[in-house]
C-alpha cells in the first residue's frame, strides 16, 4: 500500500497516553478524519486505531489504542505516523509529496553540462535521494551522476551527495510524473 509520512510523535501530554504529534505539512486538519495510522520506526510498524484527536496545527494531540500511559508514549517517541496517501494532507498548487521526489533525477542544460564535464553527456546531472529541512527551506539531497561527480573532483575525493535548496531560483519545472525536476543554475554543484 502506498503510504506517506503525515507526522511524528514528539512526545507525551498529560499522564493518559495522549501523544504529542508534529504534522509534516504543518497543517492538521486531515488528522481529524483519521481512525487509524501506522506508526514506524526503522522496520518495526504497528497499525493502530485513533481513539481521539485534538488540537490545532502546532498543537497536535493523538490519543492511539493500546498507548495508555505517558511511559507508553516514551516508547514510541520519534516514530514516524504514515497514513494511506488518500488520507494525507491535499495539495495545493506547486506543492510535492516528499516521497514522490525521491527517486527523481535532476536535469539541467546539455550544452551546460558539457561545457562543465567537458564531454557530450545526458542532461542528468544525479538522483534526488531525500528531502531536508534547512533553516530556509528545504534542501533535495541529491546524489551526482558519475560524469557530473567526476568533473567536479579531478582528484575523485569529495561526496557524491549535493544539497540543492528546493527554491524557485534554483529549481524549475518539477514534472512528477515524468520524474524530473529541472536545476536551473550548475554552479550550485560546486
Amino acid at each position: 500500500m502506498d503510504q506517506l509520512i503525515v507526522g511524528f510523535i514528539r512526545g507525551s501530554h498529560g499522564l493518559s497516553g495522549k501523544c504529542k504529534v508534529e504534522s509534516t505539512s504543518g497543517e492538521s486538519e486531515h488528522f481529524f478524519s483519521l481512525t487509524e495510522v501506522t506508526i514506524r520506526s526503522g522496520d518495526v510498524s504497528k497499525v493502530l486505531a485513533i481513539e481521539s484527536v485534538e488540537g490545532s496545527d502546532t498543537n497536535l494531540i493523538l490519543k492511539l489504542e493500546s498507548i495508555n500511559s505517558s511511559e507508553d508514549v516514551k516508547k514510541y517517541s520519534g516514530w514516524e505516523i504514515l497514513v494511506p496517501r488518500k488520507m494525507a494532507c491535499p495539495l495545493t498548487k506547486d506543492e510535492y509529496y516528499v516521497e514522490d521526489l525521491k527517486g527523481c533525477s535532476l536535469i539541467a542544460d546539455k550544452d551546460g553540462l558539457a561545457a562543465m564535464t567537458g564531454v557530450a553527456t545526458e542532461n542528468v546531472v544525479g538522483t534526488i535521494t531525500g528531502v531536508l529541512e534547512g533553516g530556509a527551506g528545504d534542501l533535495l539531497e541529491v546524489e551526482l551522476s558519475e560524469s557530473v561527480y567526476t568533473a567536479l573532483n579531478t582528484t575523485a575525493k569529495g561526496s557524491k551527495i549535493r544539497l540543492i535548496p528546493f527554491q524557485k531560483e534554483f529549481i524549475g519545472t518539477v514534472d512528477i510524473k515524468g520524474k524530473t525536476v529541472q536545476l536551473m543554475h550548475l554552479w550550485i554543484l560546486e
